[in-house]
């Protein structure tokens, strides 16, 4: 038990209250760029220039030609809780800003060194102020033309080096960088942008005049032809919706983006919505590409649930997934107009929903048993053909559990077997092993265009790609053109195979990775092993109904020759037994 005394208990002193702050507001470099942008949108701005080095560690600075400050305000606005945008507890509630609390700046200010620039438009003789911080102190303050806002943010969390330590690669950063941009130009479409990064500019978005003119200008044509549109008005909802047709699905989740009153959100039960509309129309490991754009009522949502104002909370949650559901049914051209469903219960674990339909993660699958011979392009890529060869020895009795659980009797006791994590494990070591093979050259070189923090991710990692057999140049606006490729992969989808990589170079921070028994790898091993273990999930064996006896018994077979039979490449357990003595303690015998 804690004793406490007189005197323990303490008011916390203003600059350590603002690095608290800041730690809930300022997560890595993006955070500080979704912030600035946000107030440069806020005061009106039609031009928004981002510039960016050392991934944001050593600088970010925005530049708006928006309403500005004047002393007065400038000085007020390193405040925590000053704010232009609210007034009274009512204004929260009709929120027609991107930002409202006031601790933006402020809780930048103290974990960097921060200078403002800023002058309002009605300024006659174009005066401003120039404000300069470092960890939240004001410092110089002198008079210098300005109009608009430039913040310029250096040396991001050095006076908390803990926080700067857990911040990751700069291919990490940037790519969330892009995308933080990105988003802001989309669900802006009438402001131009601009980001350079280390002097070279990444994106280059002129006002545009309506919405798909921003699609266009951000994705290209070749998606945005792929894209079925719909609008939808629903009392105090008003859905509008850019979804691939279910014969241009993607292999990723890339390009999934969803907006609320402009503001990108993130939300499982919408995503499940669209899910949901597509139905069977989804194979297996397909996503949709979608733009949804919801103008809620602001009385009817709250933004104000999250410090980086990821996530709202509806007022009526079950209306809001209907009249997505009906808009993407309406696009896609399947359903009726006046078609309600009901909402699964979501599964807050895994992103999904329970029931028929899979939420946000993953797709809802058919429930097909396990075919007896396997499709051309799992022999050719994941798996040899003898795997379906009925050849293995007599298998013991065994019990579908359902998913992808059976349970096997043994002298030893009762071994449960998730056959889909097994399956990975035998593919994951084949497509290592092949995967030091030779590289194809392609006959006829391919063109893949990816989003733009993708393609640069891609780029970045082009040499070690090289040493993967993977031999691919940049072809200007954000496609590459691929030469050649490892022989294991001649039969793969290359624009998904390119999609998968470019996921598994952002997620597994190359060069900073550690082995499954948790060794240092060097970075070719890491891209190696991502990539192998992104592949092996994709083309190992599913479904929910009983398998196929045979191959499971040759499924046991390869998984006790595995190197690592324990676990799947993501540490999933293959296999669990129960010793007969457990059995006999858990009935008391």
């Amino acid at each position: 038990m804690v004793k406490y005394c007189m005197g323990t208990i303490a008011v916390l002193p203003e600059h350590l209250r603002n690095k608290i702050a800041a730690g809930e507001v300022v997560e890595r470099p993006a955070s500080v760029v979704k912030e600035l942008v946000e107030n440069a949108i806020d005061a009106g701005s039609t031009r928004i220039s981002v510039d960016i080095t050392r991934a944001g560690r050593g600088m970010i600075k925005v530049a708006d030609n928006g309403a500005g400050m004047d002393r007065e305000d400038a000085l007020l606005a390193f405040e925590r809780y000053a704010t232009s945008k609210i007034r009274s507890e009512d204004d929260l509630f009709a929120l027609a800003t991107m930002g409202f609390r006031g601790e933006a700046l402020s809780s930048i200010a103290s974990v960097s060194r921060m200078r403002l620039v800023t002058g309002t438009r009605r300024s006659a003789d174009g005066a401003g102020v120039c404000i300069e911080s470092a960890g939240g102190e004001l410092g110089a303050m002198r008079d210098c033309p300005a109009s608009g806002a430039t913040v310029e943010v250096k040396d991001l969390f050095f006076n908390t080096p803990a926080r700067r330590k857990f911040l990751k690669s700069d291919t990490t950063e940037r790519f969330h960088i892009i995308d933080t941009v990105t988003r802001a130009a989309i669900a802006h479409h009438a402001v131009g942008f601009i980001l350079r990064m280390e002097g070279s500019e990444v994106l280059q978005l002129p006002a545009a005049s309506s919405l798909r003119e921003r699609l266009l200008q951000i994705f290209g044509k070749e998606l945005l032809d792929s894209l079925a549109e719909a609008e939808r008005l629903h009392e105090q909802v008003r859905v509008r919706a850019f979804v691939s047709a279910p014969a241009a699905l993607k292999s990723n989740k890339s390009s999934q983006y969803l907006f609320v009153n402009r503001r990108p959100i993130k939300d499982q039960a919408v995503t499940s919505a669209v899910y949901r509309a597509y139905g069977e129309a989804i194979p297996k490991e397909k996503h949709p590409a979608f733009f949804l754009f919801l103008e809620v009522d602001p009385a009817v949502v709250d933004f104000n649930v999250h410090p980086a104002k990821r996530e709202v909370r509806f007022e009526n949650k079950s209306g809001i997934f209907n009249v997505v559901y009906q808009t993407v049914r309406a696009a896609i051209g399947i359903g009726q107009a006046g078609e309600r469903i009901p909402m699964q219960r979501e599964d807050c674990s895994n992103g999904t929903a329970t029931g028929d339909i899979a939420g946000a993660g993953r797709p809802a699958y058919r429930q097909e048993p396990i075919e007896a011979s396997p499709p051309a392009s799992a022999q050719s890529v994941s798996e040899e053909p003898s795997f379906y060869v009925a050849d293995a020895a007599p298998l013991p009795s065994f019990l579908y559990l359902g998913d992808t659980l059976v349970a096997l009797a043994g002298r030893e006791g009762l071994t449960v077997v998730d056959y889909h994590a097994a399956h990975e494990r035998v593919n994951y070591e084949r497509f290592l092993k092949r995967m030091a093979g030779h590289s194809l050259p392609l006959l006829f070189p391919r063109q893949v265009a990816l989003q733009s923090g993708e393609c640069r991710v891609v780029l970045e990692h082009r040499e070690l790609l090289r040493e993967l057999g993977l031999d691919l140049d940049d072809f200007g606006r954000n496609t590459i053109i691929v030469r050649s490729l490892p022989e294991v992969l001649r039969d793969a989808d290359l624009d998904a195979l390119i999609g998968d990589i470019a996921a598994a170079l952002i997620e597994k921070e190359p060069g900073s990775l550690s082995g499954e028994k948790g060794e240092d790898i060097d970075p070719l091993d890491a891209v190696r092993k991502a990539l192998a273990a992104r592949l092996a999930c994709h083309t190992s064996i599913r479904g929910k109904e009983a398998p196929d006896g045979a191959r499971l018994a040759r499924l046991l077979q390869d998984l006790d020759a595995a190197d690592n039979p324990h676990t799947c490449p993501h540490g999933r357990p293959t296999r669990v037994v129960i010793s007969s003595a457990e059995l006999r303690r858990m009935f008391r015998k």
